[in-house]
C-alpha cells in the first residue's frame, strides 16, 4: 500500500483522544500506526526474549566448532605420524638398552678399576693417587667417583684420556687439572674419574 496516496489526514496529537476500546472506529492512519507499533513491539520482544539468546548460543557453538576442528587437526597429524613415533621409540629403547649394557654390574666394578689403572700404565703414566670415593646413588644407577693423579708426558696424558674413552664400559673424566712442579719435571694431571653401575630392582628408589 502506498501511504503517500492515502487521502487521510492524521494528526498525531489526536492520539491522546483515541480510546483503545474503540480501535475499530479509529481513523485508518491511526490504525496503521498502531499496527506498525504492535509489529515493532512484537519483533523487539521476540529478539529480546528469544533471538538474542539463539545468536549467543550460535556464537558459542561456532567457537566450539573451531576448537574441535583445531583439536581434530592436531590429533590427525599425530595419528599420521604414529608409525614414525613407534619406530623412533623402538630405536630409543634399543639405544637405551645398549647404554645400560655399558654400565658395569656390582661384580664388574672392581675389574673396571683395574682396566683404568692398566690403561694409565700402558700410556706410560705413573699413578700417585687412585682413591675411589663412596658410591652416590641416583634414580636407577650408582655413580662411583675416583680421585686420580697421574704424572707423565703430554702425549702420555693424551693417550690415557683416549684409552679411557675407548673402554667398553662408560668412564668419564671431570675437573681435569694439569700442572708441573718445575720446567723439567713431568706433567701432573689431577682428575675425577666417574664410572657407573646399574642398580638392580631392590636398590632402586621407588
Amino acid at each position: 500500500m502506498d501511504f503517500a496516496k492515502l487521502n487521510v489526514e492524521f494528526d498525531l496529537a489526536a492520539l491522546n483522544e483515541l480510546d483503545i476500546k474503540e480501535i475499530g472506529s479509529w481513523p485508518l492512519a491511526a490504525r496503521l500506526f498502531a499496527l506498525l507499533l504492535l509489529c515493532a513491539s512484537l519483533l523487539g520482544a521476540g529478539y529480546y526474549f528469544d533471538t538474542q539468546h539463539q545468536i549467543a548460543h550460535l556464537d558459542r557453538q561456532q567457537r566450539q566448532e573451531r576448537q574441535l576442528k583445531q583439536a581434530f587437526a592436531a590429533k590427525q597429524v599425530r595419528a599420521a605420524n604414529l608409525d614414525a613415533y613407534r619406530i623412533r621409540l623402538q630405536q630409543m629403547e634399543a639405544r637405551f638398552g645398549t647404554l645400560l649394557r655399558q654400565l658395569p654390574s656390582r661384580t664388574e666394578v672392581a675389574a673396571l678399576l683395574v682396566d683404568i689403572t692398566q690403561t694409565g700404565r700402558a700410556s706410560g703414566l705413573e699413578f700417585t693417587l687412585f682413591r675411589p670415593a663412596p658410591e652416590q646413588l641416583r634414580e636407577f644407577y650408582a655413580e662411583l667417583p675416583i680421585a686420580v693423579t697421574v704424572t707423565g708426558g703430554y702425549h702420555h696424558l693424551g693417550d690415557f684420556v683416549s684409552g679411557v674413552a675407548a673402554l667398553p664400559r662408560i668412564v668419564t673424566l671431570h675437573d681435569i687439572t694439569i700442572s708441573r712442579d718445575s720446567e723439567h719435571s713431568p706433567l701432573r694431571m689431577e682428575t675425577t674419574a666417574r664410572t657407573y653401575r646399574y642398580l638392580d630392582a631392590a636398590e632402586q628408589t621407588p
